[in-house]
């Protein structure tokens, strides 16, 4: 707890000073609240507005933990074969990387063509933008594993599959773990997008009726809460890295001895 205060004051400072510039800013310079409201605006909008967002809040919520359990659950299953399987990775891998040349704004529109406005296409937005990151970091963490233990576990009898469990995958780990908070976070976005192809409910919705209708203050409070899940997604993945990570360090401790 100690160490989280010593580090956070710092960029907590920062952020204080410049909601205080913002307010006096909007309350000195008269600036209109669908302009540009103040913080304090937001704030009792985000307070007193919320039996008029909450299910907008949920339903993002539902939507990018599905996607994002889909996504990287895909992407994992398709790192570990393209690296089993090296003649698969030479053809495929170059396909990933060309994938992500398309902006997912522009291919979205055709998954409500082809799949409707159910919650498929939305789900299907949320996998692709979750799947790359955890896809290639993987690949990129079991391709680095140094060669000389994989040299030495051949020499000692070892067949591909010890390799990997004993090897290559502990040695990916930090590397997986990199590309699941970075799809963790992106799992919110992707569902934010996902949600402006036309669904019923979710914070990108709140947030088109909100610009439509020239609600500023309720654009900021999706803003803010969008921040706040990517944060907590991301902070649940760093808890996990060092939960893993820890035993993982206890579990070599006692071997050891």
């Amino acid at each position: 707890m100690n160490k989280l205060i010593h580090r956070g004051w710092r960029p907590g400072l920062v952020l204080i000073l410049l909601l205080t510039l913002w307010e006096a800013s909007s309350r000195v310079f008269e600036v209109p609240d669908w302009l540009l409201p103040a913080p304090s605006l937001i704030w009792q909008e985000a307070i007193h507005g919320w039996s008029q967002y909450s299910h907008h809040l949920f339903s993002t919520i539902q939507l990018s933990l599905l996607g994002f359990v889909i996504g990287t659950s895909f992407g994992l299953f398709v790192a570990i074969i393209l690296h089993m399987v090296p003649s698969l990775r030479e053809s495929f891998y170059p396909l990933i990387i060309l994938s992500q040349n398309i902006p997912i704004i522009v291919l979205a529109p055709l998954l409500v063509i082809w799949f409707g406005f159910g919650w498929l296409p939305k789900v299907i937005v949320i996998v692709l933008v979750c799947f790359f990151p955890i896809a290639v970091a993987t690949m990129d963490g079991l391709k680095q594993t140094n060669q000389e233990l994989i040299h030495y576990m051949k020499m000692a009898g070892a067949s591909n599959g010890q390799i990997f469990r004993k090897l290559q995958w502990p040695h990916a780990v930090p590397s997986m773990f990199s590309g699941l908070k970075i799809s963790a976070t992106y799992s919110v976005m992707g569902a934010v997008i996902s949600e402006w192809l036309g669904a019923n409910e979710g914070i990108g919705v709140y947030m088109t009726l909100a610009s439509s209708s020239f609600r500023t203050d309720r654009v900021f409070v999706a803003i803010f809460f969008i921040m706040m899940l990517s944060l907590l997604f991301f902070g649940v993945i760093s808890q996990a890295e060092k939960s893993l990570t820890k035993w993982q360090s206890k579990g070599g401790d006692q071997q050891h001895d």
